[in-house]
């Protein structure tokens, strides 16, 4: 990666807990009566269990998909200001770091086989769940072919008599409730397309979360829905719920969503508006799509290609967010170079949403080509196929 050609300062700081103010704090509404309006001083009085490694370091780049990560908002503003922690701000390590999180893993890819439908290669499985696989002979087959660039001299395909998309979906489904959620944590019950790019044909459609484990390419809109005031511009941010699945405590954005089969980009950023923060169709109709973010992240058996369409939203400074699905805890609205700071110096973001912020700092003027890395840095946010 383009990181690696970089060295890191390595700054570390404890977390102390703190009263510091928190003005316009959103809950959610199946929280507190719709009527509650901002500001809302953030809960101070929980012991805080504090999990997450706040070191510039390029050896910490490890956040668990399910751990608990559990502080306040007292401590996303104390560590937001810009005198909190010495710092160059014309320093970019921080955020390359973010990025080197959603990409790790490159050299591990030859442990992976390709999985071919059509004489595609739709995804990657490891070896190690492929052996999962080889029990389910009526479903799944291994030819001893290296047409695909495999090192191993084979592939894994779907059986032939598995013809139809439809006939695909239900043997893989029946093969993925199987394994259950030993291997496969995190069954939503949430179809994706397996796809060989975005737009082509649909092979079949695979439970969400076994999408890292056959490797697919796997698609999601994250919207940046900022407010204009006093001349500066400020992110609302969100804080996922403990009761998430995947990255409970989070910081993450006001919306966003992975894109299931069978809706548009538009449509489901539309749906995510309304679940996770309230918005009406009538302001979030006028969302900008304004480019994509992409990653290839391998761990251990599963490999993550992830392709995120980015939105930019304008809200009215009088808009206040209200989560609707009991998915986000509560919402702050944050000054942008404090929000940069928090990405700069924390890992309080969910991993893949440091990396789309970073593209909005970059598309709304906040990094300067005079900083040491623009380039590598710009060019990495798009770390993984595009197509």
């Amino acid at each position: 990666m383009a990181c690696s050609t970089y060295n890191y300062l390595h700054l570390s700081h404890k977390i102390r807990y703190s009263l510091a103010s928190s003005p316009f704090i959103s809950k959610p509404s199946h929280a507190f009566p719709s009527t509650f309006t901002t500001p809302f001083p953030s809960p101070s009085h929980t012991p805080i269990k504090f999990n997450v490694s706040v070191k510039f370091s390029t050896q910490s780049v490890s956040v668990s998909p399910t751990n608990t990560y559990t502080f306040t908002w007292d401590d996303v503003v104390r560590l937001s200001q810009p005198d909190s922690v010495p710092h160059d701000s014309s320093d970019l390590s921080g955020f390359f770091q973010k990025v080197k999180i959603c990409n790790r893993g490159s050299e591990k890819q030859s442990e992976f086989l390709p999985f071919v439908l059509e004489d595609q290669i739709a995804g990657y499985i490891h070896n190690g769940f492929a052996n999962h696989l080889r029990r389910f002979k009526d479903v799944f087959i291994f030819p001893q072919d290296n047409s695909y660039g495999d090192r191993i001299g084979s592939h894994v395909t779907l059986h032939p008599m598995l013809r139809t998309p439809d006939d695909r979906t239900n043997a893989v489904g029946d093969v993925v409730k199987f394994l259950g959620e030993e291997l496969i944590p995190g069954i939503r019950n949430e179809l994706y397309p397996v796809t060989s790019s975005f737009g082509a044909p649909i092979f079949f459609s695979l439970e969400r979360a076994a999408a890292p484990y056959f490797g697919i390419k796997a698609y999601g809109v994250h919207m940046n829905g900022y407010v204009e005031k006093d001349g500066q511009k400020l992110l609302w941010i969100g804080k996922r719920s403990q009761m998430k699945p995947t990255y409970p405590g989070m910081l993450d954005h006001l919306a966003a969503g992975g894109l299931p089969y069978g809706i548009a980009c538009g449509e489901n950023l539309v749906k995510e508006c309304e679940e996770e923060a309230g918005i009406p169709k009538s302001i979030s109709k006028e969302a900008i799509p304004v480019g994509v973010v992409s990653y290839m992240d391998i761990d251990g058996y599963r490999y993550k290609r992830d392709v995120l369409f980015c939105y930019d939203l304008k809200l009215p400074a009088s808009f206040r967010p209200e989560n609707q699905d009991g998915e986000v805890d509560s919402f702050k609205l944050i000054p942008v170079t404090h929000v940069a700071n928090v990405i700069q110096r924390t890992q309080f973001f969910k991993p893949n949403c440091s990396i789309v912020i970073i593209d909005f700092l970059f598309r709304h003027g906040y990094m300067s080509p005079d900083h040491f890395g623009y380039l590598d840095l710009l060019q990495s946010l798009r770390s993984g196929d595009c197509s």
